[in-house]
C-alpha cells in the first residue's frame, strides 16, 4: 500500500531547486502549474538525475529531468562557455545539480526531523524511463526558465507498515 504524501517532504525540494538554479545558475525559475501525482515513468526531458534518500522510517528519491534546451542552457551558464550537445560534461553537470538540490533539501528536511542519508546520483539520458528505487506516490512539478523547461519528481515510501 503506498504511503501518503507528506508536504514536509515535498516543499524542501521545491525550495532547494529554486534556490540552486537562481543562485548557482542565475536563472529565474517559475513553477508551471500545480504539483500533481505522476502516473507514468516517462521523463519530461533528455537528461535526468535521480538520487535516493533514506532514514530510519522513510525513504524516497528525487529526480530532476531537463529538456535538451534547458540542460544545454544551464550547463552553458555553469561553465561560461558554449554547449551545443549532450555529452559527458552535461551529464556531470546534471549529477552535480542533483547533488546540490538534494543537499539543500536534506538540510531543510533535517529541520523537520527527517535526517536522510544521501547516495550518489544516477544520471540517465534519452527517453529511458525514470524508475524511482522505492514504491510510493510520485509528485511531479514542472518548471519554466528562460532557457527551457525542467521538472522534479519526488517519491517517498514510509518503511513503517
Amino acid at each position: 500500500m503506498p504511503s501518503s504524501i507528506n508536504v514536509n517532504h515535498i516543499n524542501p525540494f521545491i525550495d532547494s531547486t529554486t534556490n540552486v538554479l537562481e543562485t548557482m545558475v542565475g536563472l529565474s525559475v517559475a513553477p508551471k502549474g500545480a504539483a500533481s501525482l505522476k502516473k507514468d515513468l516517462l521523463p519530461l526531458g533528455e537528461v535526468t538525475g535521480i538520487i535516493p534518500l533514506e532514514c530510519e522510517d522513510n525513504r524516497g528519491s528525487l529526480a530532476i529531468s531537463f529538456s535538451k534546451q534547458a540542460v544545454l542552457g544551464i550547463t552553458e551558464r555553469l561553465l561560461g562557455e558554449s554547449v551545443t550537445e549532450i555529452d559527458d560534461t552535461v551529464i556531470d553537470a546534471v549529477g552535480e545539480l542533483t547533488n546540490m538540490v538534494t543537499g539543500g533539501a536534506k538540510a531543510k528536511l533535517a529541520e523537520n526531523g527527517f535526517d536522510f542519508d544521501l547516495s550518489r546520483p544516477q544520471v540517465v539520458s534519452g527517453t529511458e524511463e525514470i524508475k524511482h528505487p522505492y514504491i510510493g506516490p510520485t509528485i511531479f512539478l514542472a518548471f519554466d526558465t528562460d532557457v527551457g523547461d525542467f521538472a522534479i519528481e519526488i517519491c517517498f515510501e514510509n518503511k513503517k507498515h
